[in-house]
């Protein structure tokens, strides 16, 4: 006994808390929303959030990665009021790409606003009492650190870190890019060419423009910086990894001579296996996000469109929280994977859906201050807009114009390296430098924390979207001396269904119940009310003491049921859904 006490003393000092007078007192954990998390510190906040909030923090590790990392996830629940697995559950992942990193920020900052909100909001009290969160920060630990730490572009390594011969020469990862001028990033390389390809633009010799026909170059672009490591006359041809977690789902996979990256098989990778069995572990899950980077976008399904489209009841939901998320996140826009962006076949958010009756969003975190510029701009279409093509490659080279002012003046040029002389073993005299890694797709550390709050924030509107049911009427009817009609309204206050459509319709898992329990009752048949006014009734089958609700509750909706229940004395009545949650209530039969 003293030994565990002591051990829950050292927890809760490394976590900051106090030990006085014989109580134990949890210290806030400040963590902060500035800097980008490596794998060790993003252990060490985790740890310290548990040991900081114990009866709300569940902490595992759902597998390793291929480097032997753990893949980290998160429960939160207060078990006061009732068990993970019969409440609502929501789901989060972040970093599925390895160079997509603020998702894991995001998801950290969520779990940290709840924990430190709780007791203080309304909101965040609520949230934690009725919900219970399933949150796995990184699930690309390997690719995040090396991203974080070594050489790299903004687009590197996107793949997990499994060896793949991405060149098919029976060698893997043998060629990577190098950062030839040590300033720690993959940049690019130029050569000056007086048949060269490009020009440099008048109002800024560091941005290169395509030249037109007839007119002379100045420079040959010769990609990113790099050599030619395994002698093949190649150069950048077969870096770290290869593959694609996000298009290695179990549904609607395609293999990898149709989409790039795929795997040779489903869930063939550990990542995507320890994620796929964590959810399969906890089929309470109703919501889901999954993060990645860039655009400004709050992505639904459908991600090919060889699927069709989703349900239309689901669209509904999808329509709802997407629209509402536009406004939390200014400047977003709500769209169709396939539609709207590229076909990604095997990915989270169809498998999620699709496979589990999980309403999945995936957002684009953050613009691009390039893409930024240029969408401000007004735009043509259609042919008008094929007809003035030099037009929109000048208000492009305008925008490039505009992000290098950006970077002068706001990031102080801190993520751009100045074209530099090098002596390249194959091309000779060259120049390197552009974009530093950080420089896109991620924010700038002082929007980190808005980025963080704001998508943090649009998961828990979706959390807060999910079914919240109640007993909204029990009315006794007494029939004969012991048999009793009793008519039961179910209600949702939220727009999420208890079931989505789509499990309804694919039969995903198990329906809806509602239980009598009693010592002296038993359920001898009941009915779901068409027309209350009426009394018209549809017959429900029933089992000695309970009765499936096939279709759920729906959004903003309520079911009505009668029951016939022969017996006497106090009954509960419980309704047990699955996504829905778990809720109780008494009466007399008298």
């Amino acid at each position: 006994m003293i030994l565990q006490s002591q051990k829950r003393i050292m927890a809760f000092a490394l976590a900051g808390g106090l030990f006085v007078g014989g109580l134990l007192f949890s210290a806030e954990v400040k963590l902060s929303y500035d800097h980008f998390y490596d794998h060790a510190e993003l252990t060490r906040a985790l740890q310290s959030l548990k040991a900081a909030y114990p009866e709300f923090v569940t902490l595992q590790s759902i597998g390793k990665s291929v480097e032997g990392r753990d893949i980290w996830a998160v429960i939160l629940n207060n078990p006061k009021t009732g068990p993970a697995e019969r409440k609502p559950g929501y789901y989060i992942d972040g970093n599925i790409h390895g160079n997509e990193i603020q998702g894991t920020e995001v998801a950290l900052y969520a779990v940290d606003y709840l924990l430190k909100n709780y007791g203080q909001t309304e909101f965040a009290t609520r949230l934690l009492d009725e919900k219970a969160f399933y949150v796995v920060p990184t699930m690309n630990p390997d690719s995040r650190d090396w991203f974080i730490h070594k050489a790299s572009d903004s687009n590197s390594p996107r793949s997990g870190l499994a060896p793949y011969d991405s060149d098919r020469d029976g060698v893997a990862d043998e060629d990577g890019p190098d950062d030839l001028d040590g300033d720690g990033s993959i940049t690019m390389m130029r050569k000056k060419d007086p048949h060269g390809t490009h020009r440099s633009h008048p109002d800024d010799p560091r941005i290169l423009v395509p030249v037109k026909p007839g007119q002379k170059g100045e420079y040959l672009l010769l990609g990113e910086e790099g050599i030619d490591n395994d002698g093949d006359g190649l150069i950048n041809e077969d870096g770290p990894g290869g593959y694609d977690m996000n298009r290695n789902y179990g549904y609607n996979w395609q293999p990898d001579y149709v989409q790039r990256g795929a795997g040779p098989y489903p869930f063939c990778w550990p990542e995507t296996k320890a994620v796929r069995d964590f959810l399969l572990a906890h089929p309470n899950i109703a919501g889901a996000q999954n993060f990645h980077n860039y655009g400004g976008m709050i992505l639904r399904g459908p991600g090919a469109k060889n699927f069709g489209d989703y349900h239309p009841q689901d669209i509904r939901v999808y329509d709802f929280i997407g629209k509402n998320g536009e406004k939390i996140l200014p400047g977003y826009r709500y769209v169709i994977i396939h539609k709207d962006m590229y076909t990604v076949y095997g990915g989270s958010v169809d498998f999620l859906y699709s496979t589990l009756g999980i309403f999945t969003h995936s957002n684009e975190l953050d613009m691009d201050p390039l893409a930024d510029q240029t969408a401000r701009r007004p735009r043509r279409g259609g042919e008008e807009e094929e007809q003035e093509e030099d037009v929109m490659a000048m208000l492009f080279q305008e925008g490039r114009l505009e992000e290098m002012v950006y970077h002068d003046l706001v990031l102080m040029g801190e993520q751009f390296t100045s074209w530099k002389p090098y002596k390249h073993p194959v091309y000779g005299e060259i120049e390197i430098g552009g974009f530093k890694k950080f420089s896109r797709r991620v924010p700038p550390l002082f929007k980190l924390a808005e980025t963080c709050h704001r998508n943090a924030a649009f998961c828990l509107y979706h959390a807060d979207q999910l079914a919240r049911l109640d007993f909204e009427k029990i009315e006794v009817v007494k029939l004969k001396a012991d048999l009793f009609q009793v008519d039961i309204t179910i209600g949702n206050s939220r727009v999420t269904p208890s079931m989505a459509a789509v499990a309804v319709q694919k039969k995903l898992h198990r329906a809806d119940k509602l239980a009598v329990r009693g010592n002296n009752a038993r359920l001898v048949g009941a009915g779901q009310i068409v027309d209350r006014f009426l009394g018209r009734t549809r017959k429900i089958k029933t089992e000695p003491d309970f009765l499936w609700v096939e279709n759920g509750v729906p959004g903003f909706g309520r079911v009505e049921l009668r029951l016939l229940v022969r017996g006497g004395g106090q009954v509960e009545f419980v309704y047990d859904s699955l996504k829905g949650g778990h809720k109780t209530k008494s009466a007399i039969l008298e």
